[in-house]
């Protein structure tokens, strides 16, 4: 009886990683309990010209795709792979997020400076967001789901949306081209890559002021924290390293060497294992992080952006 049990809470705990392959146009599934590529979306042929950010409604059976070149976000069923709908005019997206409660997936649209607003349930635009600054990348929810921020590449800017008001009140300025974000669980601090100042800057909500810049290496990109909030990890594109950082001292505890241009990352439910897309050399690192070490390598499709897990 108890290995029965066991097993079915096993089971309900498995997860799927989905890695868009921007120079392939798919999306390799990776089953994370034996990290093996265990599906190729779609099965044959491509289903976009430039795939970027990925995301997941909670169900984990339908996933959102942007296509940057298509100026396209794709709506998949991830059972099946087939696209249900394809919402248009959204202009060179890259990031894109599911609301903490659910119900909305936001895509940064870069060269129309908004964020763009989708009914999870119904796959329907909702509404845009005009923001201050210039071309948005990333859209990164607060965990209260108060808040909407994006990280503006050509302004050197991040943007703090009111949700509720349905506008931009603020522009937090940066050193340079802010890229990946992640909020603390208390939201207290939200953690931003700096891709040409080398730092990751440490935002403190109260004021929504850069409390500390720690630096990475070169070329800042992606930002994961850990679901307990004890342990931030930020990608050094241009050192193909992986930066591990205690957020209640801000120090760097370790150092991990992943593939060539690490980018986008994920962690599994229980933060066990971290997952890496690794552009240039078409790979997956599989970080664990009890011991911060590389435990496996897995191969997937051209230049893979970044990693939605559910």
């Amino acid at each position: 009886m108890w290995l029965a049990v066991a097993a079915a809470a096993q089971a309900t705990q498995a997860e799927n990683a989905y890695v868009p392959n921007e120079g392939a146009g798919t999306v390799t599934v990776i089953d994370t309990a034996s990290d093996q590529p265990s599906a190729l979306i779609p099965r044959q042929g491509s289903m976009g010209k430039k795939l970027r950010g990925v995301a997941l409604d909670s169900s984990g059976r339908t996933l959102f795709v942007v296509d940057a070149l298509g100026n396209v976000v794709l709506v998949v069923d991830t059972a099946s792979g087939a696209i249900k709908k394809t919402l248009t005019n959204i202009n060179s997206a890259e990031g894109i997020q599911l609301s903490p409660d659910g119900k909305w997936v936001t895509a940064c649209a870069e060269t129309q400076n908004q964020a763009v607003f989708i009914d999870a349930a119904t796959y329907a635009e909702a509404f845009r967001v005009k923001i201050q600054g210039n071309n948005p990348e990333h859209c990164v929810w607060s965990p209260d789901g108060k808040w909407l921020l994006t990280s503006n590449e050509n302004s050197h800017s991040v943007d703090v949306i009111d949700v509720a008001a349905r506008k931009s009140v603020r522009e937090i300025k940066t050193a340079g081209a802010p890229r990946g974000m992640g909020f603390l669980p208390d939201g207290s601090a939200v953690y931003v890559a700096d891709e040409t100042s080398g730092n990751v800057d440490v935002v403190a909500t109260s004021s929504w002021s850069i409390v500390k810049s720690i630096p990475i290496g070169v070329r800042p990109a992606g930002i994961i924290v850990r679901q307990d909030g004890k342990r931030v990890y930020a990608s050094a594109g241009g050192s193909g390293t992986v930066s591990v950082i205690d957020p209640h001292t801000n120090l760097i505890i370790a150092t991990v060497k992943v593939g060539e241009r690490p980018w986008n990352m994920a962690l599994t439910h229980d933060g066990a294992k971290l997952y890496v897309a690794n552009g240039r050399t078409n790979t997956v690192s599989v970080i664990a992080t009890r011991t911060n070490q590389v435990a496996h390598t897995i191969g997937v499709g051209e230049r893979p952006w970044g990693v939605a897990i559910r």
